[in-house]
């Protein structure tokens, strides 16, 4: 999967394979226990991305790069907070 996003140092070419692989497990994992690894694989991979220190506000691509990022981190954050809430309530 290419998103199109010219990256001046190319880190985010390299991550996005590892992202999309990273995504594809954590969509199969069938429960939020299983998935929960997955999910704090994927935060430190897209990190990577949310601390490149060439990140300029004024490229699309950088705001477009550190927008889908955040949206990564966010959704795994919150399938790992699902996952605990869920073994909290087995007994």
């Amino acid at each position: 999967m290419s998103t199109g996003l010219s990256c001046p140092i190319g880190l985010f070419p390299r991550q996005e394979g590892e992202v999309a692989r990273l995504t594809k497990e954590l969509n199969q994992a069938s429960t939020a226990a299983e998935k929960g690894p997955w999910a704090q694989t994927l935060i430190a991979a897209v990190e990577l991305l949310l601390g490149c220190e060439r990140y300029d506000e004024g490229r699309a691509d950088c705001r477009l790069c550190r927008h889908f990022s955040e949206l990564r981190r966010n959704t795994a954050t919150l399938i790992i907070r699902a996952g605990r809430l869920d073994s909290q309530r087995q007994p």
